[in-house]
């Protein structure tokens, strides 16, 4: 997830004297926070669907599975959209450090009000993980740009904190979902915000390391610009906020009604984003037929972030009802299962950054993103499958599962580094930081699509479900192979020509 500030590498910030004297020091407590913040992540993601179609009695919410499912996609949606303003209010109010230790803070906070019993704090508790996580992510990725020095050493630093990342992402399912579905929703909630609130305090102790960077906002505001938002947008937020979560605590605004107006937000805001990147006055013809083609790319990574989306809902529930879960006497609890995704991507991304340089001089964006949409499409084929096969009440396989978080895996691997790669070529690079945040804002709409497609599992049977899931992302994948031609014509060029200072390049499209 991005802000404002710029995930990409050569556009990070000059490293600053002093970073260069504690280059051990800083990468330790950057990589030990972003262990804290995915525990936290993928810890949240294993248990909200289970805990929230869970009955009352048993301390969940006692929501249908469609509802249960749309509500963790909204919270999703949500969570993806917190990075712009995170990222802004760093750049403008309190700096990077301030922000990637507020964040944990902000995600123990809403752990321990959904550890709390009253049904009330489950709107702020999740409200106040969003935040933490849209604090945390973008800023974490800044500092890393600001610290790392050469494109080598980012690349570097980037790649150790993904296989970070992946191995918490195998660990947290495990021993969340365990403490959740044996134990109680309650103490897995409270075990989250324990873990959070020692990375607090341990990113607060290693602060010093950083030295100057990233201790203050890289612009701040003026004084005229901070009266301006406390008088006019610090009120307006503050009520907005106070009256949905009134309302949803004392049961006058349904729940699916607030995720509508949420998944109309998450709609709302990315298009808003893009139509202001693209009327900016110092972008040209050619830069605005190259976002074109870019709304294209970013609305098929839409498709696959809501397909992708399902994987902590639906394929959760699917995991606890329909799926054979025991192994040797002993029955594995359903969120185990979300750790299959991060394993294959831990396993498969050195297979996959070895082959996609090579691929790139034969295969052109477009047809990278039909790959990636055909694998996503083929997957819930299986899945109807496989819900055909547990249509009468039956248990099935976990391989059937394991075989869609597979292919799941592959498919995100190729669409996430290649929509980020393939936006560096589009535009100009003045403008990258901020189309990257377009990019997260239409991933955000994925997410928030995802709640409001997944409220269909009441309504139609699984079969068709999952099926038409798949059609729509292999329609969309035909649209990129029939337009491969069209869509690749910019980047016929080598990276720069958005910059318009771009050279042929030989690569052929297929």
């Amino acid at each position: 997830m991005v802000g404002t500030t710029s995930l990409n590498p050569s556009v990070g910030a000059p490293v600053a004297p002093e970073a260069r004297l504690y280059s051990t020091g800083w990468f330790r407590n950057l990589f030990l926070a972003e262990l804290w913040e995915r525990f936290g992540f993928f810890g949240v993601q294993a248990i909200l669907v289970l805990y929230a179609v869970a009955p009352a009695d048993e301390g969940g919410l006692g929501l249908a599975e469609g509802s249960g499912a749309a509500l963790f996609g909204g919270y999703i949606g949500i969570t993806f959209m917190m990075a712009l303003p995170g990222g802004w209010f760093a750049d403008r109010v309190i700096g990077q450090q301030r922000a990637v230790m507020l964040g944990p803070g902000f995600i123990a906070a809403g752990c321990f009000a959904l550890a709390l019993p009253p049904d009330a704090l489950t709107p702020v508790g999740l409200l106040l993980i969003a935040c933490g996580f849209g604090l945390f992510k973008p800023n974490h990725q800044a500092l890393i740009n600001m610290l790392a020095g050469t494109p080598g050493r980012r690349e570097a630093s980037i790649a150790a904190l993904f296989v970070g990342t992946q191995v918490v992402g195998l660990l947290a399912p495990l021993a969340v979902g365990s403490i959740g579905e044996r134990v109680s929703w309650s103490l897995a909630f409270a075990t989250i915000g324990v873990v959070l609130t020692v990375g607090v305090a341990a990113v607060y102790a290693g602060l010093r390391a950083y030295g100057t960077v990233g201790a203050r906002p890289s612009r701040p505001l003026s004084p005229q610009e901070a009266r301006r938002i406390r008088r006019r947008v610090v009120p307006v937020v503050a009520v907005v906020v106070l009256l949905l979560v009134g309302a949803l605590g004392t049961g006058l605004m349904p729940p699916m009604a607030a995720l509508m107006l949420i998944g109309l937000g998450l709609i709302a805001a990315p298009w808003g984003a893009y139509a202001k990147l693209r009327r900016h006055p110092r972008l040209g013809v050619d830069d605005r037929w190259r976002l074109s083609v870019m709304l294209r790319l970013l609305l098929a990574a839409t498709v696959f972030w809501l397909l992708a989306g399902q994987d902590g809902s639906v394929l959760t529930l699917f995991a606890r009802d329909s799926t054979d879960r025991e192994v040797l006497g002993f029955t594995m609890p359903a969120s185990w299962l979300q750790g299959a995704t991060p394993m294959f991507m831990l396993l498969l991304a050195p297979l996959f950054a070895w082959q996609l340089p090579r691929l790139g001089a034969r295969f052109s964006v477009p047809a990278k993103f039909a790959f990636g949409l055909t694998v996503a499409g083929l997957s819930f084929l299986v899945m109807a499958l496989a819900a055909v096969d547990a249509a009468d009440g039956e248990r099935v396989s976990p391989l059937w599962l394991l075989t869609v978080y597979l292919m799941h895996a592959c498919g995100e691997i190729v669409v996430a580094a290649v929509s980020i790669s393939a936006i560096s070529d589009l535009v100009p690079r003045e403008f990258l930081g901020q189309a990257i945040g377009v990019y997260w804002l239409f991933a955000a709409m994925g997410g928030g699509l995802s709640s409001q497609v997944a409220a269909l599992i009441d309504v139609l049977s699984a079969p068709v479900y999952y099926l038409s899931l798949g059609l729509v992302a292999g329609a969309v994948a035909v649209f990129f192979v029939l337009s491969r031609r069209w869509l690749g014509a910019p980047f016929l060029t080598s990276p720069g020509a958005a910059d318009g200072q771009g050279t042929p390049d030989p690569a052929v499209l297929q």
